[in-house]
Order: structure tokens, then C-alpha cells, then sequence
């Protein structure tokens, strides 16, 4: 009875083409509202490593001055100091750790052809890479040997890869990088979680993919400061030790546990390594000491401000009233259907078979909207995309989003002819055929 019912939605649907189109066109515009909006924020809310996010641990010690903190309040900044990473590296907490910061500089191609160029990336330790899962195209991450020695390694990323040498395997080839040459143990395959919960601080959370890794041995052995967001404490004394024993706040830190029940023991032991640093004269604050998963650290970070979940909300009252005009519509068009339903209930159609006709049409009509909401849906986002570099990063939809337009708008359809179905089914079928 169903295929019966949907044939009778397809043929109804030519039957008034002008209150058919205006239904279809307010459904889609509504739905394609509500969706690019939705899509929007769900990829800006995603989980970039889901099937670990709450092994991942960012620790955040607070190391700020007296003057001008009350009890409770939020630290300067949301990274740690030199030593602080140093001592966290060398703690054997958790299964593996991770110190990073952020670099740029130029590069120097061996063709004669290309000019210098500056190029961003990542001075991480080698537990870097299998922590976040980055994929190999070619090669392989640093040694530990590497990571003690600060040895004069590079990995590139893929798109940096072909620029330089082409379609080839770069790796055992030697590049210059700000002023020292490297050798290249591997290319990563493309990679750029969204939103980007390694590094926020300094880049921001949705941006371009990093163009090269280096160890952090070897950044601060060639004496480079960190290219990113940096806070300081105090009045660090000169040279380049000073600022590795100060206490400013540069370096992004993570923890990876083995399961999600060793985080106690992971707080117990950044608490007890607090208080040996505050016996040392440091962390005067006697702050608390925070733990974060991936999840948690993006709402720390606001990842997903109240903006965002404005627009959303915004974007879902349109389709409400798009939903109000969808009904007038349809009660518009199921009015003049009364005759018909007369016919059919003295034939002996029940309510319920009148019902579920008359609602298998709305369905019909939400799913030509459905694909009409998902064209408008898609020429929206493409607009957004072009306004930022940041904003076509999260601009794009999904199979879940895809999925979620069909279902929003045969849901909405068959929402919104409820009450006109109802009233359908409430027609006399004497008072009709008596009135022909």
C-alpha cells in the first residue's frame, strides 16, 4: 500500500505545480539553512582522533606571578614552560609524551630555478607522530637517538615534498631549513585534523595543514625561539639559556595514557610534582593543576564560541517558520482535495488509510525538498568556503550531514502536514457527495 501511496505523492505532485513549487522551495531554503549552519558546527565540534581523544591529556600548570592573581582565577596562558616540558618529557607518565613547539623559517631549494621561501611547521618530540596517528607517505619519524641527540632531522609534508623534488621519494635528501641543513627521514601523507586539538594556541584550531617537523632537540640547539604564542613571567637575563630556564610559557604538552582509568594517578603525580617545584621557590600561584582529553581541551579553548551555537539556533528558527508556511501551504492544497476524500470514504477508505495517504504525500513533497535543500545546502557552503581560508576548512559536508538533510526534511515535511492530514481526514462523506 506504501509504493501505492508514494505513486499517488509523485502524481499529486503536477497536479497544482505552482503550490507544489512554493512548498518545495520553502522547505529547501529552510532546510538548507538549518543545514550549512549544522554542518558548520558539527565539523567544528568534531572529535579529530576519536578513537583515543580521552587517552589524549593536555596537563596545564599554572606558573604566573602573585601580583594580580585571586584564588580561582584562569592561568595567563595555556601552555607550559621549557623546564616544566623538560621534567613532564622525563617523568614516564603515561605511555608516551609530547613537547611542542612551533618554527618557521626559509627554505632553500637545491633547484636554482626556485627562490627561497618560508615555511611553517612543528618542533615536536618523536612521540609526536604514533600519539596523533600522522600517516607516512615515505619513510619514517626520527629515532629516539635522533630525539636525544638533536640531530639535524626533517620530515616534510607531502604537498612541501612536491614542491621541492616532485613526485618522487625525497627521502636520504638533504634540505636547508633557516640557515642549517637537514636530512630527510620521512613524508607524511596529508594530514590536517579538524579541528587541529595538537596545537591550537599560536595557529588556532582550524588552519593549513604543517608544512614540516623537526626535533625540539635540534630548535633549541640551533637557538630558536618559538614561532607562535609566547607569554613570560618574568625578566629573564640574556642569552638563549635564560629564556629555556624562564618562565615563560611556550610549549604545547600531551600526555597519551594507556586506558582512561590512569588518569588519577596521572593527576596525583602532577599534583606531587607541583609541590616539589613550589619547595623550589616556583608555582607561587598554588593554583590547580588541570587535566584535559582532547574533548575537554577544545571547550576549554572555546573552540565552538556561543556565536557559532547562535547562528545555529538562529538558523533552525528559520526553519520554523519555514515549517508555519509549509503548513498553510498544505492546508491550501489539501482543501480542495475534499471532494476526493469524500469519494474515497464512501467507497470505504478508513480515516487511518486517508491518514497515512495524505501524510505519505507530505513525505514525498519533503524529499523533493530534501534534494533541493541539499543543492542550496551545497552552493551555501561553497559561498562560505570562499570568504576565509579558515572558514573552507570547515565548510564542507560530510555522509553524516548528507544523511542528516534527507532526514531533516521528510521529518519536517511530514511535521508540518500533520495538522493538514488531521483536517483531511475529518471530511463527511455525505456532506461531499451531497454538495457535487
Amino acid at each position: 500500500m506504501f509504493a501505492y501511496y508514494f505513486k499517488l505523492g509523485l502524481r499529486n505532485l503536477r497536479r497544482n505545480p505552482a503550490l507544489t513549487a512554493l512548498m518545495v522551495l520553502t522547505l529547501a531554503v529552510g532546510v538548507a539553512a538549518s543545514v550549512s549552519t549544522l554542518t558548520i558546527l558539527h565539523v567544528m565540534s568534531g572529535d579529530p582522533i576519536p578513537h583515543k581523544s580521552d587517552r589524549l591529556i593536555v596537563p596545564l600548570i599554572d606558573n604566573g606571578q602573585l601580583q594580580g592573581y585571586a584564588p580561582g582565577d584562569k592561568p595567563d596562558d595555556d601552555q607550559i614552560s621549557y623546564r616544566d616540558a623538560m621534567n613532564l618529557l622525563a617523568s614516564k607518565q603515561g605511555i608516551r609524551r609530547t613537547a611542542i613547539m612551533g618554527t618557521g623559517g626559509a627554505i632553500e631549494p637545491e633547484r636554482k630555478d626556485m627562490p627561497s621561501f618560508a615555511a611553517t611547521g612543528l618542533a615536536p618530540t618523536r612521540d609526536f607522530f604514533a600519539m596523533f596517528d600522522v600517516p607516512f607517505l615515505y619513510g619514517q619519524a626520527w629515532s629516539e637517538a635522533d630525539d636525544r641527540a638533536g640531530a639535524d632531522v626533517i620530515v616534510l609534508s607531502r604537498k612541501l615534498a612536491e614542491k621541492l623534488y616532485g613526485d618522487v621519494n625525497p627521502v636520504g635528501r638533504r634540505v636547508r631549513y633557516n640557515g642549517f641543513d637537514f636530512q630527510i627521514v620521512g613524508v607524511i601523507e596529508r594530514w590536517n585534523p579538524i579541528p587541529r586539538a595538537h596545537r591550537i594556541i599560536g595557529k588556532g584550531a582550524f588552519d593549513d595543514e604543517d608544512e614540516l617537523f623537526v626535533p625540539m632537540a635540534s630548535a633549541t640547539r640551533h637557538e630558536w625561539f618559538n614561532n607562535g604564542s609566547t607569554t613570560c613571567f618574568d625578566d629573564r637575563g640574556p642569552g638563549y639559556q635564560a629564556w629555556l630556564d624562564s618562565e615563560c610559557t611556550w610549549i604545547q604538552f600531551w600526555f597519551e595514557l594507556n586506558t582512561v582509568a590512569d588518569r588519577p594517578a596521572l593527576q596525583h603525580w602532577l599534583d606531587a610534582y607541583a609541590a616539589e617545584q613550589r619547595k623550589l621557590g616556583r608555582l607561587k600561584r598554588n593554583a590547580p593543576n588541570k587535566l584535559y582529553d582532547v574533548m575537554e581541551w577544545l571547550a576549554y579553548q572555546k573552540v565552538v564560541g556561543n556565536d557559532n551555537k547562535l547562528s545555529a539556533w538562529l538558523a533552525f528558527g528559520f526553519l520554523l517558520l519555514c515549517l508555519v508556511n509549509t503548513i498553510g501551504l498544505l492546508l491550501a492544497k489539501f482543501s480542495v482535495r475534499a471532494p476526493e476524500v469524500g469519494v474515497r470514504r464512501a467507497l470505504g477508505a478508513s480515516r487511518r488509510e486517508i491518514f497515512h495517504q495524505f501524510l505519505t504525500e507530505t513525505a514525498v513533497v519533503g524529499l523533493a525538498g530534501g534534494v533541493l535543500g541539499l543543492l542550496l545546502a551545497w552552493g551555501a557552503l561553497a559561498l562560505i568556503a570562499l570568504q576565509s581560508k579558515q572558514l573552507s576548512l570547515v565548510a564542507r559536508m560530510d555522509w553524516t550531514m548528507l544523511l542528516t538533510t534527507f532526514v531533516m526534511a521528510v521529518a519536517a515535511a511530514m511535521l508540518a502536514g500533520l495538522l493538514p492530514t488531521w483536517r483531511a481526514c475529518q471530511v463527511t462523506p455525505a456532506l461531499q457527495l451531497k454538495s457535487q
